[in-house]
């Protein structure tokens, strides 16, 4: 799981640094993080299956940068992200179990 989580990290906390504007935040909020994590939880549940501390760490993970990056309205997005790495690894996992 360590590569998928070096990955979402890099997701979480280089990404931040491309935002120049408000445009650009919502659409690294909203469209590039998102789909970099369901990507990222997809491969990681057809290669691995299904792993609830997956799923847990990288929720955990985006975390941080809300105090880094973003202020206390970003909390939101914590659910939204965690339910889109459940979603990603739930569906690889089904590929992986056909396998």
């Amino acid at each position: 799981m360590l590569p998928y989580l070096i990955v979402l990290a890099l997701n979480y906390y280089a990404l931040p640094f491309l935002i120049t504007n408000t445009g650009m935040a919502m659409f690294i909020l909203l469209g590039v993080i998102p789909l970099i994590s369901m990507v990222c939880a997809f491969i990681c549940g057809v290669r691995q299956g299904f792993h609830w501390l997956f799923v847990l760490c990288g929720t955990v993970l985006f975390i941080p940068s809300i105090w880094i990056f973003y202020n206390s309205s970003a909390f939101f997005y914590v659910v939204v992200y965690g339910i889109i790495l459940l979603i990603g690894n739930t569906l690889g996992m089904f590929l992986h179990k056909k396998r």
